[in-house]
């Protein structure tokens, strides 16, 4: 299926000098633009408030690393493990996560917009109390992560697997979850009205109602 909006892909430069992350402890202000870092392991890494712009990485582990009030403009993450970090409060825009491991990642109260997840691994992953603007989550596992008490514009879920994914306190008009995998997702049926789903999927939904479908 394909999406019903465009959304802008991170501007970077097509020639990037190798960087060590370690550099932003260098600067007076936690920051790094127009680089590249790959085959690095930074895991538990700490660092309040970071700024990246223009960065790509590349086979980096990230694993447990606390980043809250991130603020990250033109970045991709590209076969990265960013497993429970801690994205929380932060301002995400025009990046992508393409073929990432994102267990247990939060992006809590985060306002993201223009972002891609494509290929990714984010069961468990938290949203809640975040704004996605202009979102596509794109052949993405998303089991039990929880998107309670978020604010959705345009934002796509593409052949994803939202198996007891939590949307509790989300507006989900608009949203296309038809092509989409799932045994049973919290929603309460006032936040349903106006998504799009398949036929199977309505059936599914229609016991919210009490209601028992004949063949």
């Amino acid at each position: 299926m394909g999406n019903k909006f465009k959304i802008e892909d991170p501007k970077i430069p097509a020639r990037l000098e190798s960087a060590n992350f370690q550099d932003v402890y260098y600067e007076e202000d936690p920051f790094l633009s127009n680089c590249m870092i790959e085959n690095a392991r930074l895991d538990q890494e700490e660092i309040n408030q970071l700024v990246l712009s223009k960065v790509l990485f590349k086979n980096v582990s990230f694993v447990g690393a606390s980043f809250p009030r991130t603020d990250m403009t033109d970045v991709v993450f590209e076969n990265c493990d960013l497993s429970n970090v801690n994205f929380s409060e932060g301002i995400i825009h025009r990046v992508t996560f393409k073929e990432c491991k994102l267990l247990g990642v939060n992006f809590s109260g985060g306002n993201l917009g223009n972002v891609r997840f494509e290929e990714c691994l984010a069961n468990m992953s938290d949203f809640v109390e975040a704004r996605l603007k202009q979102v596509i989550f794109n052949q993405t596992f998303l089991q039990n992560a929880n998107y309670s008490d978020c604010k959705l514009l345009k934002v796509n879920f593409d052949r994803c697997d939202l198996n007891e994914i939590d949307f509790t306190q989300t507006d989900l008009k608009g949203i296309d979850i038809s092509t989409c995998r799932f045994t049973r997702i919290n929603v309460a049926l006032e936040y349903l009205s106006g998504c799009e789903v398949s036929p199977e999927q309505a059936i599914g939904f229609a016991s919210l109602l009490g209601l028992k479908v004949k063949e």
